[in-house]
Parts: C-alpha cells; structure tokens; sequence
C-alpha cells in the first residue's frame, strides 16, 4: 500500500492508488492498491489544462467525477488515481470509513511520530482537500451533515465520536453557479496525548451534477493551531468547485 499516513490513533488519514474506474468514492471503497508510484511531483495531474479561478492558485482536477477546484500555491497535489481515507483504528482490513479521490494536501509532513514505537515513521497533513462521488446517498443535505462529522471522527477523535460536533448545514451556491448544500464538523477536547493528536474541522460541499448523480467536495484539517487554515480560506476554495470535462473527452 502507498500510504500517506499510517493508522494510528490520532491522524489516520491514509492514502492508496486505486486501480479501475473508481466511479463511487464512498466508505466501503474496496482498497485496491498497487505499488506503481504516482504520476510525476512535477506534472501529477498529467494533461490536464484547467485554469484556475483564483489568480496564483493550484487547480485539482478529479476527471473521475467532473470535478475541479482551485487551492492556494502551498498545496501540493496528488495524481488523479490518488484515494485518500480515513478508518477504525482497530480494524485489522482498513476497510474506508469514507474516502476521496485526487486529493490536493498542505503540509504532508506537518508532524511526524512513530506512536507505536515500531520503526515505522507516520506523516501527518496539516489539510486535505478533494472530492468524491456520493451515490447511495439520499440527498445533499445529508451528505453536507454527514461526510464532516465521519472525517473528523476518522482523522482526529477516534474512538470517541461524542468528541464532534455538527456544525451548520446551509444551501450554497459556488462562483461558477453551482448550487448544493455546506455543512460543517469540528472536534473539542482531543487531548495531545501524541505527538499529532490535535482537535480538527472539516467542511463539506455536496451537490447534484448534470446527470443527477450526488457528489461532494471536503476538506479537514487540525483546528486551534498556530496554521490552521482560517474558516474564510476553506470557505473560498469550496467556491471555487466547478464541473470538469476530461480535454480527450471532447
């Protein structure tokens, strides 16, 4: 498995190249890995020409779902057939508690630790940010409540799910004119116990694409430290999701 973070109790967010079409990122993603590196640091999303709306910004494209959006220059983006998940701690498969695909991080190695004293040296992100399909669910505003409160259990309070808190669940509508639903989770009282155990927030930007499929935009990051990503930054990449075409599809 190529992963970005191993599964430890505090920060789990772990990552894997998926092989096949991945049409559907939701939890229960069969995690099929291979060991072929990535596309190139220098080019990892390929051929793909979107502009970004945001002048000096990255674009992140997820041609799997039509998706793109835009992030600050610090991000770094990961090839297209990137999955990033988070999981039980004590499940012995892995098995995705939720996960997304073509991720952009910030920081990948904002804090490193070998919790379980084992050898084995684990990075932590500072934030991630990417999309997924969303089909099985019933509705945006479901998914707006509950994509941020299962990221932020799965990457920074496990096993105590009493430790999040929803958040504000809200119609949206994106610059390009996509209207959806964002919804809001953070946690409180996660106690540094390790070295990367911090408090988190995600967001989450659900919606109906042309066909009518629902699919969703996230974000998570630590909470209460001295780089969070302000709430304004967060809220203004959700605004810059756009539907994408695939150029070889035209």
């Amino acid at each position: 498995m190529i992963a970005a973070t191993a599964v430890v109790a505090a920060a789990t967010a772990t990552g894997f190249v998926l092989l096949g079409s991945g049409e559907d990122d939701r939890a229960g993603t069969d995690p099929t890995t291979t060991t072929s590196p990535p596309a190139s640091p220098d080019n990892p999303r390929g051929t793909d020409t979107e502009t970004a709306t945001v002048k000096g910004w990255k674009v992140v494209v997820n041609p799997s779902q039509g998706i793109a959006f835009d992030v600050p220059p610090q991000w770094a983006l990961q090839s297209t057939s990137w999955v990033t998940y988070v999981s039980e701690n004590d499940d012995p498969d892995d098995t995705p508690l939720i996960a997304m695909r073509a991720p952009a991080y910030l920081k990948e190695q904002w804090c490193t630790s070998d919790e379980d004293k084992g050898g084995t040296v684990e990075d932590t992100p500072l934030a991630v940010a990417g999309s997924r399909g969303n089909n099985g669910a019933r509705s945006a505003e479901e998914i707006a409540g509950s994509d941020p409160r299962t990221w932020v259990y799965g990457q920074f309070t496990q096993p105590d799910k009493n430790k999040v808190r929803p958040g504000t669940v809200k119609p949206f509508t994106t610059n390009s004119g996509i209207k959806g639903t964002l919804g809001t989770a953070w946690s409180v009282g996660v106690k540094s116990t390790q070295k990367c155990a911090t408090n988190g927030k995600a967001w989450t930007f659900a919606f109906k694409n042309p066909q009518g499929d629902l699919a969703s935009w996230s974000f998570f990051g630590a909470k209460g430290v001295s780089d969070e990503v302000p709430d304004e930054t967060v809220r203004k990449i959700a605004a810059t999701v756009r539907l994408y075409t695939d150029p070889s599809d035209s």
